[in-house]
């Protein structure tokens, strides 16, 4: 069975991708930045499955982790990259610090073009193909939550222009675009959300607190409603190994809700969004 590598797998959708692969056979590189991450995955897998420490925003580590691939692949192909490795970072424009929006776009923007440049030449010998985890909010961003919108809007303009580059080697490129999903990063996002918070302004707080609360309720929201991580991770197998793979697959009711919302007129959109804030989340 061909081989294929999950970045961001310690938890969440990453997690349920390389466990899901790992069961249909698949030998799988699961990145994750810890030892300790490694030693879980390695305890509740086949030994198909081989952690990888993979800090996709550190250049000289993702180069050591494609070396290290390429080292012990042997006979197998490399059959796919999954880029999942990310960060949902939010708050008011306005007044959110700069260092969050170069930390959003460094992790799901910089750092998915890195690990996808260091493991296209496998890829090329393997005819494997890359997968990107995106979200709806490439397709329709919402207040409050712009560092992360522009990332995965970014992250759909990425896999757009690679698909076509690549065409002439019959190379695929897929995006899988999931609304919510019943994962550990709402827990996080209250975290980050507590964090953000602390940073702002007294001013900040007060003028942005209407849009700070419908975020958080939306958190609280999305995480009950949300689809379970193994639909995500059926969507990027059929996306590796079908005949016939879709370039986008949206997963889940709230997702397709939101693609046909994006479609609508500016001024309507924006009375919708601003209405719906909590479920869009």
């Amino acid at each position: 069975m061909p081989a294929v590598l999950v970045t961001g797998a310690s938890t969440g959708i990453g997690l349920a991708c390389a466990q899901h692969l790992d069961r249909l056979g698949h030998h799988v590189y699961a990145g994750v930045r810890r030892a300790t991450d490694a030693d879980r995955l390695r305890a509740e897998a086949s030994d198909r499955l081989r952690p990888v420490i993979l800090d996709v925003t550190d250049e000289a580590g993702v180069a050591a982790a494609a070396d290290e691939v390429a080292a012990t692949i042997g006979r197998q192909r490399l059959a796919g990259v999954v880029n999942n490795a990310g960060v949902a970072l939010g708050g008011p424009v306005e007044y959110l610090p700069l260092e969050y929006w170069r930390r959003q776009l460094e992790v799901n923007v910089v750092g998915q073009v890195a690990v996808t440049k260091a493991f296209l030449p496998l890829l090329r010998e393997g005819w494997g193909r890359i997968v990107f985890i995106g979200s709806v909010s490439g397709l329709l961003s919402t207040p409050m939550m712009a560092p992360y919108g522009a990332s995965k809007f970014a992250k759909e303009a990425v896999a757009d222009s690679l698909r076509i580059e690549l065409a002439d080697w019959d190379l695929q490129v897929a995006l899988v675009e999931p609304g919510a999903v019943r994962t550990a990063i709402w827990d996080k996002g209250r975290a980050l959300a507590d964090e953000i918070e602390s940073v702002l302004s007294e001013e900040a707080r007060v003028r942005y607190g209407r849009w700070i609360r419908v975020i958080r309720g939306g958190i609280d929201h999305q995480e009950d409603a949300g689809v379970p991580p193994d639909r995500v991770a059926r969507a990027v197998a059929h996306a590796l190994f079908a005949d016939r793979p879709r370039t986008r697959y949206l997963v889940g009711t709230d997702a397709r809700v939101t693609a046909l919302a994006a479609r609508l007129p500016d001024r309507l959109r924006d009375r919708v969004v601003a209405g719906n804030v909590d479920r869009l989340v």
